[in-house]
């Protein structure tokens, strides 16, 4: 029985299409495979990411990690600034003055931001994920302080997709903001089995909004579904 998923039927991508789609970020651009790994694994806003620090990690050497997120770099132009500078950093979304969100890291995830640190390093502000001179993606010995912009992270997103996904991927919506990594993330997490309250607070929302906005079908879950209630009929 093959699963009849319609074209608005929203989804996003499995595990395989996302080692996939870093796979092919990591051959184009290696500085920020780590950047799209934190979104997929993590569930953290591109915001967020930009604004990570090395402080901010705790990476064993196996096992699980965690990722303390306690600021967000936001781009929003010189006028809206006081500093006048292009963007600034700012409180979490949907949280008090202070108050930070803690997220398990994978070994996976672990592994992959160790690999980072290693070969690129931080920004002159401790910063994982900063514009740097030269050409993008590789190490330099002067890298700028300025995170990295979503203009230059959105760029490389495409040119994975075009590399990693079917034509008729493509043109679909899946995967097709950066951001989306956060939406496969939470899906994952629940069809994996974590309950809604423990998902929610990892991905800074509350449950209704998690549940509403964030979770959606994994792609190929609905071929599994059917086939699980076809044994079950005999």
């Amino acid at each position: 029985m093959a699963a009849a998923v319609g074209p608005s039927t929203r989804v996003v991508i499995n595990y395989v299409q996302a080692r996939s789609l870093l796979a092919a970020v990591k051959g184009h651009t290696p500085a920020l495979n780590a950047y799209f790994a934190c979104m997929y694994c993590a569930a953290l806003r591109p915001a967020e990411v930009s604004n990570l620090r090395e402080r901010d990690l705790h990476l064993p050497e196996s096992g699980w990690g965690q990722i303390t997120v306690d600021h967000s770099y936001q781009v929003t132009g010189a006028a809206w600034t006081d500093s006048g500078a292009a963007g600034e950093e700012r409180e979490l979304k949907h949280r008090a003055v202070g108050e930070t969100r803690c997220v398990p890291a994978s070994a996976q995830l672990v592994a992959i931001l160790r690999e980072h640190l290693d070969e690129f390093g931080t920004g002159a502000e401790g910063r994982l994920f900063v514009t740097r001179t030269g050409k993008i993606g590789r190490p330099v010995a002067q890298p700028f302080v300025r995170p990295i912009s979503s203009g230059t992270t959105g760029r490389v997103w495409a040119i994975a997709r075009r590399a990693a996904l079917t034509e008729d991927q493509q043109v679909s919506p899946i995967a097709k903001r950066p951001y989306d990594l956060r939406h496969a993330c939470v899906s994952t997490w629940l069809a994996a089995g974590v309950a809604p309250t423990q998902g929610a607070r990892w991905a800074g929302h509350s449950v209704a909004v998690l549940l509403r906005v964030y979770a959606h079908c994994v792609d190929g879950q609905e071929t599994t579904a059917l086939q699980q209630i076809e044994a079950a009929l005999g």
